[in-house]
């Protein structure tokens, strides 16, 4: 099977893991213990890439060749209205339509994002307290994910909306007054580390692109507990880079 017959073949699980954050039904997978990161492709056939795969994710971010990228322009809504979502691995903000990520001549759309604690992502051997992980789709159906680091810090307003309505294991939850201004949530420099990976969680499909801004952004101490209370650690472990390039904005 060629790359792009491949790659068509599992955009139905990529885009079901994008919008739902769920694995199939009837494989359950956790962090840790006998259902953890290193027995998911054993629970499950769909899962295989998770230990085969050679462009897997998260990764150390490190050597990262720099290159003149293209600017990420960030075209979100100022009034977006969430949906909060607990779908047992993490808190996954689903979004209405209308927000936009380009990145060169390509067009993504906003779907959602979710966090981990501690970042997915290493930057020199270093994690971060949490990460937010921005997942749009472009009109092929493939992904683009942008990392934001998140550092303890000041108490970040912004962010606010989102941690005062964190939802318990279960729960949906849709605040008709909350309104996100998405562009806020965003460090002010938007350069970034840019290279191939895979999705974090089953089913690991490759064929993402990766977008990791390089300015962390910060949340207090409360905030990132309030998050940590829900899910002490939900972080896949580092992923072999084999020969793939990371790339970093100059």
């Amino acid at each position: 099977m060629n790359r792009l017959a491949r790659l068509a073949s599992l955009l139905p699980l990529i885009f079901a893991a994008a919008t739902a954050g769920a694995a199939p039904r009837g494989a359950h997978w956790d962090y840790q213990g006998p259902h953890g990161a290193a027995h998911w492709a054993e629970l499950d056939g769909a899962f295989e890439t998770c230990a085969r795969g050679q462009a897997q994710s998260p990764i150390n971010i490190r050597h990262a060749v720099k290159a003149e990228l293209p600017a990420l322009d960030f075209l979100y809504a100022r009034d977006a209205s969430p949906t909060l979502v607990n779908n047992g691995h993490t808190v996954q903000v689903n979004l209405p339509a209308g927000s936009a990520l380009t990145v060169g001549d390509q067009r993504y759309e906003l779907l959602q994002f979710h966090f981990h604690t501690p970042s997915e992502e290493a930057v020199a051997g270093r994690r971060t307290a949490m990460v937010a992980h921005l997942v749009h789709r472009d009109a092929q159906g493939a992904l683009g994910v942008v990392g934001v680091l998140i550092q303890p810090g000041r108490h970040n307003a912004a962010w606010a909306p989102i941690f005062a309505h964190l939802p318990r294991k279960g729960e949906s939850v849709q605040v008709s007054d909350l309104a996100l201004d998405l562009a806020a949530l965003l460090p002010a420099d938007h350069r970034y580390y840019d290279f191939s990976g895979s999705l974090t969680t089953p089913p690991c499909s490759e064929g993402v692109h990766w977008m990791v801004l390089k300015q962390p952004i910060q949340l207090s101490a409360a905030q990132i507990r309030a998050f940590r209370q829900l899910f002490p650690a939900n972080a896949r472990p580092l992923q072999p880079l084999n020969d793939r390039v990371i790339r970093e904005s100059l």
